[in-house]
């Protein structure tokens, strides 16, 4: 079973309609907060959808950067052996002893560029793993947030068999604690 906010608010609003049919002002009134209620919990809850979908890009990019990153440490210790390789070939002296020695010192110069997109590539993992926890943190409120309002809306529907208004402000002010844990979500 999928959870669609969008399809929930709709049928929210249709149950409110149906309510309102019935001409009491206090029902009336339910009605409409449950309608208000069930919009808000719908657009919190794609935005909960777009902070999760942004976690998850966020966390999928960090791997491939540790992955390039990994990959350049791998070529970097390849070139620390072949370096190792041609220093000894130049210790050990002969005709080609000066082409071995430039030649590590080559290797010695790669390395310092391989080491640099290395560090460049876990730098670029590090700072996308923490737009990956921004995302999930606010996921995390946003989530809360659409909770509380989705049990706003379930005692509004019990205010309207009870008929009883402590029912339907206890909803509103689930709503607005709902409203606020969202909010908050994206300022600390």
């Amino acid at each position: 079973m999928t959870h669609d906010p969008a399809l929930e608010a709709h049928e929210h609003a249709e149950h409110a309609e149906h309510a309102a049919h019935e001409h009491d002002p206090f029902i009336n009134r339910v009605s409409i907060t449950i309608a208000v209620l069930a919009v808000l919990a719908a657009t919190i809850g794609s935005l909960e959808t777009i902070e999760e979908g942004g976690a998850i890009t966020s966390s999928s990019e960090a791997v491939l950067s540790q992955d390039k990153a990994t990959d350049a440490w791998d070529e970097y210790q390849s070139d620390s052996l072949k370096k190792h390789i041609y220093g000894i070939a130049a210790d050990a002296g002969g005709p080609k002893a000066a082409k071995y020695a430039d030649t590590a010192k080559e290797q010695t110069a790669k390395q310092a560029e391989v080491k640099k997109t290395a560090q460049e590539d876990e730098a670029e993992r590090d700072k996308l793993m923490a737009v990956s926890r921004a995302h999930e943190h606010h996921h995390h409120w946003l989530t809360a947030g659409a909770t509380l309002l989705e049990i706003g809306i379930a005692i509004c529907t019990v205010a309207i068999i009870t008929r009883r208004k402590a029912f339907w402000l206890g909803s509103i002010a689930l709503g607005l604690v709902g409203l606020a844990v969202a909010g908050v979500g994206f300022l600390i």
